[in-house]
C-alpha cells in the first residue's frame, strides 16, 4: 500500500505530491518517501526564498523523466550537473534549448557522431528527440545555482540519482549505459553488467583533448539494440517536436 500523509510524518514528502511522470513515481516511490528527499526540497525552497537563481526552472527539474518514461528507456547517458549559465539548463544532460549556443562538449559529441555514423550536426543543441526515443539523459545533480558549477553536489541529489540508476539496473534488462568521463564511470558500480551493456570513454569536454573521438559509441549502441530486436536510435535530431 502506498504511504499516506497521515502516516508519513513531518520529515518526509508524500510521493503523490512529487511532480514526476507516473511510471517513475511508482519505481521511485520509496525514495520520495525518505527524509533526504524532503531535505533536498527544503534546501531548494530556502535558496529561492533567499533570492538565489537556480537552474533548470522548476518545471524542468524532472524533464529527463518526463521525456523518457521507465518502459521507454533503452540507453542511459549520465552527466554531472546542469549547465549553470542563463537559458542553458533544460533537465536533459548535455542538452540546451534551441536558440542557445551549442556548448563545447556537445560540439565534440556532434563531431564524433559525424565521424562514427555520418551525422550532420544541426544548428541547435536540443536533444529532446533522443529522449523521446528512449535515451535517458540523466544528470547526477538535478539542479545548480546560477554561475556556480557543482554548487548542489552535496545536497542529496546523488543519493536520489544513484537510486535511479540502481533501480533501472534491477528492473530492466539490456540497457546500454554510456559513461563518459571519470565521474560517469564511477557510477558503474551501480550497474549489473551481467544484465546490461556498459560503454566507457573519456569525457567529451575539450579539456580531455580529442580523446573522445573514435569511441564509436553511437554505432555501437545501435548494434547492441538491434541485437536485442529493438529499434536503433535515430541520432539525427531532425524530428524534434515543437
Amino acid at each position: 500500500m502506498s504511504p499516506t500523509k497521515k502516516n508519513m510524518g513531518d520529515h518526509t514528502i508524500n510521493p503523490e505530491d512529487v511532480n514526476i511522470e507516473e511510471s517513475w513515481k511508482q519505481l521511485l516511490w520509496e525514495e520520495f518517501s525518505k527524509p533526504y528527499f524532503k531535505q533536498v526540497k527544503d534546501f531548494l525552497v530556502k535558496e529561492k526564498k533567499d533570492g538565489k537563481v537556480l537552474y533548470p526552472p522548476g518545471s524542468l527539474i524532472f524533464n529527463a523523466f518526463v521525456k523518457t518514461p521507465v518502459d521507454k528507456v533503452k540507453v542511459v547517458i549520465i552527466g554531472q550537473d546542469p549547465y549553470h549559465n542563463p537559458g542553458q539548463a533544460m533537465g536533459l544532460c548535455f542538452s540546451v534549448p534551441k536558440g542557445i549556443a551549442i556548448p563545447a562538449s556537445l560540439k565534440n559529441i556532434y563531431k564524433e557522431m559525424h565521424n562514427d555514423i555520418g551525422f550532420s550536426p544541426p544548428d541547435h543543441g536540443d536533444l529532446t528527440a533522443w529522449a523521446e526515443q528512449g535515451v535517458f539523459l540523466l544528470n547526477a545533480m538535478l539542479t545548480v545555482e546560477k554561475n556556480k558549477a557543482g554548487s548542489h553536489r552535496k545536497i542529496g541529489w546523488q543519493v536520489f540519482t544513484n537510486a535511479v540508476i540502481e533501480k533501472l539496473s534491477a528492473t530492466k534488462k539490456g540497457l546500454v549505459f554510456l559513461l563518459w568521463g571519470n565521474f560517469a564511470k564511477s557510477k558503474k558500480v551501480l550497474i549489473d553488467e551481467m544484465k546490461h551493456y556498459v560503454l566507457e570513454s573519456v569525457h567529451p569536454s575539450p579539456l580531455a583533448g580529442n580523446a573522445f573521438q573514435g569511441c564509436q559509441h553511437f554505432s555501437k549502441t545501435n548494434q547492441l539494440l538491434v541485437q536485442q530486436g529493438l529499434d536503433p536510435i535515430d541520432w539525427s535530431l531532425e524530428k524534434i517536436k515543437e
